[in-house]
């Protein structure tokens, strides 16, 4: 399927629904959760480096999203309505040429507590996930994935 001369950009708001796009970009998301949580279960999150960036990442996310509070659920309403994306843009634009994939499509768990499901997950674009999950990290909140997977390590192996 051809969406055109190489090179150019595809508007999604005047694209057809171009289902095995959808197909593709869904497989590649549900790739991206499951990987990512296989890595928690080996490595604690606490020390875990997403992207090579992910110390600016975070400072920029504090700065820009103080009022986030990554230990809480996301209000994925508030995330998702017309200020929220407009926020959530301005801050991902600054990632355009330095993350690669930056505005690709992800899945998020919407509280760190809670394991990747059909109602715990949330559809986000990628600096999104690096930003909330880079914050999660540096707290330990994902600690307990890998304590769990491996019990007889204690908290300070």
């Amino acid at each position: 399927m051809s969406l055109g001369p190489p090179g150019a950009s595809l508007n999604p708001e005047q694209a057809d629904n171009f289902e095995d796009i959808e197909k593709q970009w869904s497989v590649k998301a549900v790739e991206q959760m499951a990987t990512y949580w296989a890595i928690l279960e080996k490595v604690r999150g606490s020390q875990l480096r997403l992207t090579k960036m992910d110390n600016e990442i975070l400072e920029h996310f504090k700065k820009d999203f103080s009022d986030f509070d990554v230990r809480g659920t996301i209000n994925e309403d508030e995330m998702k309505s017309k200020a929220g994306k407009e926020r959530w843009r301005q801050f991902m634009m600054e990632y355009e040429n330095k993350i690669e994939d930056y505005n690709f499509g992800t899945i998020i768990r919407s509280n760190p507590k809670f394991e990747y499901g059909e109602k715990e997950t949330i559809f986000a674009m990628r600096m999104q996930f690096y930003a909330i999950e880079i914050a999660r990290n540096k707290e330990g909140l994902n600690d307990w994935i890998y304590e769990r997977e491996h019990p007889n390590k204690g908290k300070t192996a």
